[in-house]
């Protein structure tokens, strides 16, 4: 076996399963806030395309995708990020959800030749980051986002023999789970690291479409590229997704969009994964890809549960509106994050991830320590019940 599988870590929900194991719950209804899977109704008329295009199950798909598809996507990328070009036929390619995507990618960029190559992630993060870069080859290497920080990635904190041997810089914004979006100054600064060292970016954005305001969407990584210049997305990939934007997390539908150099051999190392989308699949995201309408309905919704859940919270719990995104990042002032989780668990039947779970020690500190991740992913009702058994549990 590849001995490399033996440095993974286990993954949060194991790590939570395991902390909660053999406790009985008391008698309420379970509410679990731990995972990050939408619990929205995925749209009637999704469904209804990936149900007529089942005779699409006899063939072999492309694993470009349908040209169909790569022109739908390319259109959306540039309504939503106001770009004055991107290339669907280069620029843009389809895949099975951002996990699939962004694991395999660093199985594509990292050259194992070179001594000791760095893979960057944010810390806290989404454990994919870490166990891509594993199996790669490289070693993780952490910008740590705190409170004191705004939540900003601390660049400076890594030396400049550390950005020599970077060869990919993972990104989430708008961030899981602090819901912070890298501004454009960060970018900046992102790109000349990039430039001057030889890095690639990966730019986790399948949160990118979950945010309070709708006259100020967050700035993604396109975007940041042709503001300041960089119109040919040099160094840069972006991962988006229909999970979090059409409640479609069983669809197993994204999309990646970037330097058509990086894609183009993304797109080999794929052929060869054997990752192509289905058929049917590829009709149900053109349908999610080209209507806004229940993607402004499902901000509507995560706006009123924040709304109606910060407002409870407040006096219990260090939190605050997250950027964009669907977490809550609290603070449990004078409480070990897991033994809050725990103990919320045993009082009350409420499930959330303590913070530890999604950060590494790094720099001194462990960034997700004092924090839990609480997703306001069920209805409206449910959140709030949740808000209030925490407010008691508190109490």
């Amino acid at each position: 076996m590849n001995p490399l599988l033996s440095r993974l870590q286990p993954y949060p929900f194991e790590r939570l399963r395991a902390l909660t194991a053999g406790i009985p719950p008391p008698a309420a209804s379970p509410i679990r806030l731990s995972i990050g899977e939408p619990q929205h109704p995925t749209p009637d008329f999704v469904r209804a395309a990936l149900v007529a295009h089942l005779d699409g199950l006899a063939t072999y798909p492309a694993t470009a995708g349908l040209e169909e598809l790569r022109a739908v996507m390319a259109a959306w990328f540039r309504t939503r990020y106001s770009l004055t070009r991107i290339d669907p036929a280069r620029e843009v390619l389809p895949v099975n959800g951002t996990r699939e995507a962004l694991f395999a990618f660093a199985q594509a960029v990292v050259d194992r030749s070179r001594p000791t190559p760095l893979v960057v992630c944010p810390n806290p993060f989404y454990q994919i980051y870490e166990g891509a870069a594993l199996l790669a080859g490289a070693e993780p290497a952490f910008l740590n986002q705190t409170a004191s920080n705004g939540f900003r990635l601390e660049l400076d904190s890594l030396k400049d023999d550390d950005w020599r041997r970077t060869q990919l810089v993972y990104l989430c914004t708008p961030g899981n789970p602090t819901g912070h979006v890298v501004d454009l100054q960060t970018w900046r600064e992102l790109f000349e690291r990039a430039d001057r060292y030889g890095f690639v970016i990966a730019s986790d954005e399948c949160y990118s479409e979950i945010f309070p305001d709708e006259a100020s969407p967050p700035l993604g990584g396109l975007d940041a590229a042709r503001r300041l210049g960089r119109d040919g997305f040099e160094r840069l990939v972006v991962f988006t997704s229909l999970s979090k934007r059409s409640n479609a997390p069983g669809l197993r539908s994204g999309g990646v969009a970037g330097d058509a150099r990086l894609l183009e051999r993304f797109l080999l190392y794929r052929t060869y994964h054997g990752c192509a989308m289905s058929p049917a699949v590829q009709h149900a995201s053109i349908a999610a890809w080209r209507d806004e309408a229940h993607v402004r309905e499902n901000r509507a919704q995560y706006r009123a549960k924040f709304g109606a859940v910060v407002r409870l919270l407040e006096p219990v719990l260090e939190t605050r509106l997250p950027e964009a995104g669907f977490y809550l990042w609290a603070g449990v002032p004078d409480r070990d994050d897991a033994a809050f989780a725990r103990d919320l668990f045993a009082a009350m039947h409420v499930s959330v991830l303590p913070g530890r779970y999604l950060a590494r020690d790094a720099h001194g500190l462990n960034p997700g320590s004092g924090y839990v991740r609480i997703a306001l992913v069920p209805g409206i009702d449910e959140c709030v019940e949740a808000a209030r058994r925490i407010v008691e549990f508190c109490g």
